[in-house]
């Protein structure tokens, strides 16, 4: 493997796990659709009519 390679396997890495620590930050918060610009007030979970 070349410096390229490891380079790049690392920063895949790392884009995962920020990936993966951003949706569990969203899941505690109670967020059902995860990236929504509505997710604390959606119509299908809380009943709200923004749609």
């Amino acid at each position: 493997m070349n410096i390229a390679t490891v380079i790049a396997i690392i920063a895949l890495v790392v884009v995962v796990f920020l990936v993966i620590r951003y949706l569990v930050k969203e899941k505690k918060k109670g967020n059902k659709c995860i990236g929504c610009p509505y997710a604390e007030g959606c119509q299908k979970y809380t009943g709200c009519d923004h749609q």
